[in-house]
This record gives C-alpha cells, structure tokens and sequence, in this order.
C-alpha cells in the first residue's frame, strides 16, 4: 500500500517543475522563466499529461471537431471565399440534414470536403427555371442568395437516400460550379458556424 502510495505520489508530484520555475524567477532571466514555463524539464508527471492531452485533443479534432479551410466562392456571400471552419461531425448522427441546412460533404478523398447547402432530399423534384428554384413544382424564396442567376436545369427526381446540394453563388455559370445530388454516406457533418 505505501509503496503504490508513493508511486502515485511520483506521477503528480511537480515538486521539481516549481523548483526549475523559483529558480528562474530569483535569477531574473526572462529566458530561464520562458525556458522553465514551456520546456519544462521531462518529468514523469508532464509526459504522462502532455500524452493525456495529445490524445484527447487527436481524439477531438479527428473524430468531433474536423478543422476546414474553405477554398473557392461557391458559397458566397454565407463564407468567404478563404475562410476556417470546423465541421462539427454529431450534427447529423442520429437525425437528417433538413432543406436549406449547409452541409460538409466528402467528395473524392477524405482530404476534400465540399460545403453546400441542401435544397432537396430523396423524392424531390428540383428545377431551376431562369435563375429561380423550383421545388416539387413550387417556386423558392432564396433569400441567401445575391447577384443575378441565370441558371436552367430540367426537372430532375432526387434518388433514394441522395441529397440535392447547391452552393450559395448562383452568379457563377452552372459549368463552373458543383452541385447535384450526393449520396448520404458522404455526410460528414455541419460548419459550425
């Protein structure tokens, strides 16, 4: 009992990391109190917490939190055209992606991601008649949208289990901007802001 008493005492013990840190400050060197502060001498008690921190902060950011850098103007004006985001990954595990969410979808390799908003679900029927969405025959207001569109596309039927996602920059030609349907095993999750 004393002995693991004592091992335990090992691993929190920070006894020298405030010995290392006194003795920085009483010699009034800003670099030992810097050197002291963010290289601390490697004691057990730090390995074992900077181990504890990278494996939570890995856990987090590979499978919770992704970190995203938008590249290209398909959704302007909602993000910029060179912003960071987060994709949060819980969004949609236990619900749908409903009409008019912006969604982070995987697209090609699980390097590229796509960010688009979904305008319809599996059983819709999506039309752009001059410019303007038309969803199961009826006109949508857009209100995020700005600038002229003059896009046209014939009605098509949403798949089962696919979702219809367009980017917010109607201004850009069609040929020039990706969009459609995508199957919802490629959801990754929602920007989080």
């Amino acid at each position: 009992m004393e002995q693991t008493k004592e091992m335990q005492m090992k691993l929190i013990d920070t006894e020298a990391h405030k010995k290392e840190v006194r003795e920085a400050l009483s010699s009034g060197s800003f670099y030992q109190l810097l050197r002291a502060f963010f290289f601390p001498k490697m004691v057990r008690s730090f390995f074992i917490r900077f181990l504890i921190v990278a494996a939570v902060a890995w856990i987090f950011f590979k499978f919770f939190c992704l970190p995203l850098v938008v590249m290209g103007g398909s959704m302007l004006p909602t993000y910029s055209e060179r912003g960071f985001n987060f994709c949060w990954k819980p969004a949609y595990w236990f619900s749908e992606p409903e009409r008019g969410d912006i969604v982070v979808m995987k697209y090609g390799s699980d390097k590229v991601m796509i960010l688009k908003r979904v305008i319809a679900r599996e059983g819709d029927t999506v039309e752009f008649r001059n410019g303007k969405l038309i969803l199961n025959g009826e006109e949508l207001s857009e209100p995020y949208i700005q600038g002229p569109c003059d896009w046209n596309l014939p009605p098509r039927t949403v798949e089962k289990d696919h979702y219809y996602l367009v980017g917010d920059n109607r201004a850009v030609p069609m040929q020039r901007h990706i969009f459609g349907q995508m199957h919802k095993r490629y959801l990754q999750g929602a920007p989080l802001w």
